[in-house]
Formats: structure tokens, C-alpha cells, sequence
């Protein structure tokens, strides 16, 4: 089994994004719990939101394009934290 992972939310300062920040960590403790080790929310400047997984860089606002959406987050922290966690209703398709 492998250690639990350490997730980073690098925000903005200057653009006002600590709610958004500070939400997405909720998400994402509430969903994942202590499958996480942590969930650090970091401040920077200059338009930065980058959002990593260890060493693993997972989104990042100029990168990919704005904010994911909290499922897109989900998804993307399962597959580099806890591969095939079942995320329920996040995992189903939208097809029915």
C-alpha cells in the first residue's frame, strides 16, 4: 500500500482565489478523507492556481484553461492518489 498523498492548491493572492481555494480543499477532504495526508493551500501571486498531487502537477489555470469543475478535480486526484476509488455518482456517465 502506498502513503497517502499530499495534495497542493497553489492560489492567488492578489486575484481574490483563497474562497475558491479553500472550497476545492473542502471537496476534497470531504470526498477523499484520510486517504489524503493532507490537503496544503499555498498563496501566490501573478494569476497562479495550480492544483498538484506529490510531485504530480494535475491542473493548472493557464495550462488547461481556467478552473475545473469539481468533478474534473475528483476524477484527476483519484487517478493520481487513490487509482480506482469508486467516486459514485461522479463516476457515472450521464447517458441514462
Amino acid at each position: 500500500m502506498t502513503a497517502a498523498a499530499r495534495v497542493t492548491i497553489t492560489y492567488c493572492t492578489q486575484c481574490n482565489w483563497l474562497l475558491r481555494a479553500g472550497w476545492m480543499a473542502q471537496e476534497l477532504l470531504n470526498t477523499f478523507g484520510t486517504d489524503l495526508a493532507e490537503v496544503a493551500l499555498i498563496p501566490g501571486t501573478g494569476g497562479v492556481f495550480r492544483i498538484g498531487v506529490g510531485d504530480t502537477l494535475v491542473w493548472d489555470r493557464k495550462r488547461d484553461g481556467g478552473f475545473p469543475d469539481i468533478v474534473t478535480l475528483k476524477k484527476l486526484i483519484r487517478d493520481a492518489a487513490v487509482p480506482g476509488r469508486d467516486l459514485g455518482h461522479a463516476d457515472r456517465t450521464r447517458d441514462h
